[in-house]
């Protein structure tokens, strides 16, 4: 492997820093024993910029490239974004329909209110919204098929893999151009 850049940034998979490196957890580094890693850094990820810097964070959340994108929105170096869940709006539901299956039991002795093997719960004698013809001559009334989901947020994080970002604290320090 060749030598590590002042700044370079790499996944590890194990659970400590190798020397010369420092994970990135948002840690505040004093600039005094860093100065070229400050002079790489500035203040893009915190910081007082007088007597210390941080170091970017990694923690619970994913690399992302800098700079705009066709149909992206522009990011810029050191920003953070995004939530680990999410509550769905009605209005960012699509629009679609849930069918329901109902069948007339011949039997009935299959005829139940209970949900079993081979019964029917509701047959046209029984429901006043069933018509006795093969023809649908009423429409369901909008409590048939209630609400779900109690406004609960989900999950909104990519699957994942544990890594450990880390920072090379001193190494080659990038020619500029």
């Amino acid at each position: 492997m060749s030598d590590p850049f002042t700044g370079e940034i790499q996944m590890f998979g194990f659970n400590f820093a190798p020397y010369n490196w420092a994970m990135c957890q948002g840690q505040l580094i004093p600039i005094q024993q860093n100065t070229a890693l400050f002079s790489l850094l500035g203040t893009t990820f915190g910081g007082n910029g007088s007597s210390n810097y941080q170091l970017p964070n990694y923690t619970n959340n994913i690399a992302c490239g800098q700079g705009a994108g066709p149909a992206l929105t522009p990011r810029s170096m050191g920003e953070t974004f995004g939530s680990d869940s999410v509550t769905l709006l009605i209005s960012e539901m699509p629009n679609h329909t849930h069918g329901a299956r109902i069948y007339n039991q011949p039997d009935t002795a299959h005829r139940s209110g209970v949900p079993a093997s081979g019964n029917a719960l509701i047959t046209p004698e029984s429901s006043p919204i069933l018509a006795a013809t093969p023809t649908v001559t009423s429409t369901f009334p909008l409590t048939t098929v209630g609400a779900a989901g109690g406004s609960q947020p989900h999950e909104n994080r990519q699957p994942y893999l544990t890594l450990n970002f880390c920072i090379c604290l001193s190494g080659v320090f990038p020619q500029r151009p």
